[in-house]
């Protein structure tokens, strides 16, 4: 990491050294936008850095998540209305692999995590108007959890994020930051 990292919504605890950065989440935190519940959310925390054209970013995440809507993992933003979020998050009982993306209004995809869920990867792609992303249990196979298109232009910002909108108090690990220029692998390669 670099020092170009800078926090939107800022926890009260949290601490970076060398290539790890360790959170623990303030109360009542979300990332959500108007769709099914109505309400609108913007006070998860978000650590990210300034990014403009092709790229891809990838991180290991670590946490315990346990209570209805813990979430970690890696996020997109252009602005409050354009953003995906993606990683574990705590649903139905049991830890869950999923993605929101919001163009105006959050949609939510989420699905049975095959690993253990304390540990995992994410990496988000993206090119051009595309988004490729992808989440792995062992930091080598690589499956695709969506492919999504994001009309950005100009800057966006990319990095990790973790709230939990029904509790405070989740302690989350971030290592092995790597924002590099965009993996050019075909769609269904997995490496």
């Amino acid at each position: 990491m670099d020092n170009a990292f800078n926090w939107v919504n800022e926890p009260r605890s949290w601490r970076r050294e060398n290539d790890s950065l360790w959170v623990t989440t303030d109360e009542r935190t979300d990332f959500w936008h108007k769709t099914w519940y109505g309400f609108e959310r913007f006070s998860g925390h978000f650590y990210g850095c300034d990014v403009t054209g092709d790229f891809t970013f990838q991180v290991k995440v670590r946490g315990d998540f346990n209570t209805l809507y813990d979430q970690a993992g890696i996020m997109l933003m252009q602005d409050n209305d354009h953003w995906l979020k993606a990683g574990i998050e705590y649903n139905d009982g049991a830890p869950a692999i999923g993605s929101v993306l919001t163009l105006g209004h959050s949609d939510w995809a989420t699905g049975v995590y095959p690993g253990n869920a304390a540990l995992f990867w994410m990496r988000l792609t993206r090119k051009g108007d595309s988004l490729r992303l992808q989440y792995s249990t062992d930091g080598k196979h690589w499956p695709l959890l969506r492919l999504a298109h994001f009309p950005v232009s100009g800057k966006c910002t990319v990095g990790v994020m973790c709230c939990t909108p029904e509790r405070g108090g989740l302690s989350v690990r971030f290592d092995d930051f790597l924002l590099a220029p965009a993996f050019d692998k075909a769609l269904h390669d997995l490496s």
